[in-house]
């Protein structure tokens, strides 16, 4: 069904990933092996590193061991992964992994075929593009340069995450992205699949679509009670006629 907004009353769209512009899928299957593979050296030869140091102490502070060793560290990373957990530092250590497969070559992001059309017109249109996402900023910037359909940064305005904003289904996060932005929280689309995410969202005084992709985890989950979408195509954001496309 069509999800349709009244002209000129969405200034700035907040994209979530995972399941709303991509396939969860491919994190799990792909990404996520991907950065697991790769921990171990990451945390014992690249440990000075200071995206690195900063990771291993959140993770020791958070476990409450801060004598925790590389190979202790790597034990709970996976343990986390395994549970699919957003924790900060996991996605800041998978963000520099990521991106670096990126630029070798090894890894190319997914997004749905409806998706890139669509945010080329909203952004040609003089939509503002944001993305938050748990994934980290870096992992976002990865993601958005290395797509099958080229560099996509060009289209997104900011970049926000766990670390920068906060807790996704936390309605300070998106107070927090609303006086970064400087766009009003009611002239601000949110979309995502996760209904926990749109109630923190609308709770903050945002617009929010529910975007439900059949064999996507949350889709038999519902939205609750916010408009729905299945693709990009069917949110008509009638402001963007106002260069006639």
């Amino acid at each position: 069904m069509s999800v349709r907004f009244p002209p000129g009353s969405v200034d700035a769209v907040v994209l979530d990933i995972e399941g709303t512009t991509s396939a969860t899928g491919f994190v799990v299957d792909v990404m996520y092996p991907y950065a697991r593979e790769r921990f171990g050296e990451l945390l014992t030869r690249r440990a000075d590193e200071p995206v690195v140091a900063r990771a291993v102490a959140q993770v020791r502070e958070e476990i409450g061991e801060p004598d925790a060793d590389a190979a202790r560290v790597q034990k709970v990373l996976g343990e986390w992964v395994d549970a699919d957990r957003k924790a900060t530092p996991l996605k800041a250590l998978q963000g520099v992994l990521w991106a670096e497969g990126f630029a070798l070559g090894d890894l190319v992001s997914h997004f749905y075929e409806d998706v890139v059309p669509v945010l080329r017109r909203w952004h040609a249109a003089g939509l503002r593009l944001y993305v938050y996402s748990s994934g980290s900023v870096a992992a976002q910037r990865a993601w958005f340069t290395h797509s099958a359909e080229g560099d996509l940064t060009r289209l997104v305005s900011g970049l926000y995450d766990t670390e920068n904003a906060g807790p996704k289904q936390e309605a300070d996060s998106y107070r927090a992205i609303t006086a970064a932005v400087g766009v009003p929280a009611g002239r601000t689309l949110f979309l995502s699949d996760r209904l926990g995410e749109l109630d923190a969202a609308r709770d903050a005084g945002w617009l929010t679509v529910g975007v439900r992709r059949v064999g996507e985890p949350y889709f038999a989950a519902g939205v609750g009670g916010h408009p729905e979408a299945a693709a990009f195509g069917e949110i008509e954001l009638l402001s963007e006629r106002r260069t006639g496309i």
